[in-house]
């Protein structure tokens, strides 16, 4: 889901001959889904999870539960465990009311103070080697708190941590809410994925923490992308969005009978 539709255009045209494709996403985006339903790439869906592994817990508060969480912090770290704390800005933005890594950084290192506590920070615009280094605090277990953007989304695993709290989670798409909360969830303990948002919402933000809570179900998940965003075209480059205009089926609704007429198709040909 982390690659764009001229980003894979251009890796099936390196050979000459096309390849086979295999696409491999916990949740496919809007196009992706519907071009299963019309046929062109086939599915296989793993739905258990690794042995030994406990389903995550998912919650959503609003920032006047902040104290609570906060508390919730503290008992699992008194338990051993580690918590990531996920930011969509770096910096404050004028343009957008939403929680920023700096602002939270600050903050988190005032609630959780030295030498009891160590926050590590990790975002995009760090050097390489300085993000490394607090990345490194945080997998050998120096650092109990990981501060970052979601950097993390993907390629990370640390099964000591068993907490993930997404700030501004409004922000965030479904597919990017549902690649955070797997960064835990690893090992063999219970963990938690925690929502924080804003008390307003807008009914399609609503829509998405509701089904973050409701379900770990990547596909379901993905499902409700589709419903709320559209397929996009998937003639074109857009991943989202009502652009195939159908006059009587819809995608997010008719699935099985779209199915159905596909199976009939092939019998046919």
């Amino acid at each position: 889901h982390r690659f764009g539709v001229a980003q894979r255009a251009k890796l099936w045209k390196k050979n000459i001959n096309p390849p086979h494709i295999l696409v491999m996403t916990a949740t496919p985006i809007p196009r992706t889904l519907a071009m299963t339903l019309y046929g062109d790439l086939e599915v296989s869906v793993i739905d258990e999870l690794p042995p030994g592994r406990i389903p995550v817990k998912t919650v959503h508060y609003s920032d006047a539960k902040r104290l609570r969480v906060f508390e919730f912090i503290k008992k699992q770290i008194e338990l051993g465990r580690q918590i990531y704390i996920v930011y969509p800005l770096i910096k404050e933005s004028e343009k957008m009311d939403y929680k920023d890594l700096e602002s939270g950084y600050e903050r988190i290192c005032r609630a959780f103070p030295p030498p009891e506590y160590t926050v590590s920070k990790v975002h995009g615009q760090m050097k390489p080697e300085e993000k490394d280094k607090a990345m490194q605090l945080f997998v050998k277990g120096k650092a109990q708190i990981m501060v970052a953007t979601n950097v993390i989304e993907v390629g990370v695993d640390i099964p000591n941590a068993s907490v993930m709290i997404i700030e501004s989670a409004e922000r965030f798409g479904l597919s990017q809410l549902h690649q955070l909360r797997g960064r835990v969830g690893r090992g063999a303990e219970q963990s938690y994925c925690v929502l924080m948002t804003s008390f307003k919402l807008s009914n399609e933000a609503r829509s998405r923490m509701e089904t973050m809570v409701r379900t770990n179900d990547g596909f379901e998940i993905a499902e409700t992308d589709l419903k709320l965003r559209g397929p996009g075209d998937i003639e074109g480059t857009q991943q989202s969005g009502i652009v195939i205009d159908l006059k009587i089926a819809n995608l997010a609704k008719d699935g099985q009978i779209i199915q159905y007429a596909r199976d009939i198709a092939l019998e046919i040909l």
